[in-house]
């Protein structure tokens, strides 16, 4: 599982005395904690380690966000901090799929599903965020199913 080898990596960095992990493996588990006492109210996901991906993905969003902030307005060190807590998250998150790859997953998925207009594109980007999450970007993803949709 995930957690538990972002735990791991925690107490490896605090042995290494490597702040900067340290400091964003703990970010990482308050957000996955806040996200666990979200969820008590609600169902409980299936796939815990999902969970977390979600949870690692959109911190990584929110860092490139930032770092694409800090460079416009020129302070290089604040956007360099930004990189290496991306560098320490990403090394939990699933490897990403290329563009050719995220094709041909959403065109093998289009046609288990029997989707035919672009009426059925909710359903096709469920079905890619349920089985691909962390490992496709959605951003890049609709604009992929919408074209194997309307072709």
């Amino acid at each position: 599982m995930i957690r538990d080898a972002i735990k791991q990596a925690l107490v490896e960095a605090m042995k290494a005395k490597d702040t900067q992990t340290v400091a964003t493996l703990r970010m990482a588990q308050a957000a996955i904690k806040n996200r666990d006492i979200e969820l008590r109210t609600g169902e409980a996901p299936a796939n815990d380690d999902a969970l977390v991906i979600d949870v690692l993905t959109k911190m990584v969003k929110q860092r490139r966000e930032s770092v694409e902030m800090y460079e416009k307005g020129g302070r290089a060190e604040l956007a360099e901090a930004e990189r290496g807590e991306i560098a320490v998250l990403e090394r939990f998150l699933p490897r990403a799929m290329s563009d050719e790859e995220a094709q041909k997953v959403i065109s093998a998925l289009v046609a288990e599903l029997g989707a035919s207009s672009p009426k059925d594109m909710g359903r096709v980007m469920g079905a890619l965020k349920e089985r691909y999450a962390g490992q496709i970007d959605m951003g890049k993803a609709g604009p992929m199913v919408k074209a194997a949709l309307a072709g």
